[in-house]
């Protein structure tokens, strides 16, 4: 079995352009420096970390905007594939397809403090069941917002793009199937007691959030590289000045693109 993580991104974001190669300064121990590094890189480098992914691939568009994130994929070492801007499902499955994948583990750009160990999770439970689709997200929010695994198998991916054209259920790739729960079977992922906090936002959508992740980097990231989803939520508890920067901003609904 093949498991393929899949990272939707590209720079046209609506409320913040450009978002997944934002920079954040951190210390490179290698060489005794402080460099930038860029969101999507760090969020490569943290699903890496999982013990089931065999392949990252970033699935982005064919407009020139988006030659700089395949740019980058080229120097970190991480595949990229191209396809469609508005047909998402179809850029998605074309690119687990010509990887042979069985197994998506599907990710977007904007939630780069991604959790290896989530990630493992929810690979782990989809498999112990007979289900077409499982999610952190599925039914109520137990995680914090920007903490999302999504897995399903290839397969399913195919049965959905076959089975809808509705513009929606293209561009949000696995709304066709969280919506369809008499179509597909469906498994939910909940949140550890140390790990509940469906009030907090460690996504970027915004200049606010970027500004939380960024301060989360940064104090977190040099005292370990390996820091986990509690680590995030014991700081944002700990200090709450970096939780009010975005607790403002208000989480977009599939239907607004």
């Amino acid at each position: 079995m093949k498991i393929v993580a899949t990272i939707e991104a590209r720079m046209s974001s609506s409320r913040l352009p450009g978002k997944v190669l934002l920079p954040v300064s951190l210390f490179a121990h290698r060489h005794q420096q402080v460099r930038d590094r860029a969101l999507l890189e760090l969020m490569c480098e943290r699903v890496s970390k999982s013990r089931y992914v065999q392949e990252i691939i970033v699935a982005t568009t064919t407009k020139p905007v988006d030659d700089a994130i395949c740019q980058l994929c080229d120097d970190i070492g991480v595949s990229f594939f191209r396809g469609s801007e508005e047909d998402v499902l179809n850029r998605v499955l074309s690119a687990v397809t010509a990887a042979n994948a069985d197994l998506i583990c599907k990710l977007t750009g904007d939630c780069p403090l991604i959790d290896p160990l989530v990630i493992d999770r929810t690979i782990i439970s989809h498999l112990a069941g007979d289900y077409d689709y499982t999610s952190t997200c599925l039914w109520n929010r137990t995680f914090p917002v920007g903490i999302e695994v999504e897995v399903l198998w290839t397969n399913t991916l195919k049965k959905t793009a076959e089975m809808t054209d509705d513009p929606i259920d293209r561009v949000h790739v696995t709304y066709f199937i969280y919506k369809n729960p008499h179509l597909f079977r469906l498994n939910a992922v909940t949140a550890l007691p140390s790990e509940f906090a469906p009030d907090l936002r460690v996504t970027v959508d915004t200049k606010e959030d970027y500004e939380v992740v960024k301060e989360i980097y940064k104090r977190l990231y040099d005292v370990s590289p390996n820091f986990t989803t509690k680590d995030v939520i014991d700081l944002l508890r700990q200090d709450s000045s970096i939780a009010m920067l975005n607790r403002h901003i208000r989480q977009k609904h599939a239907s607004e693109g």
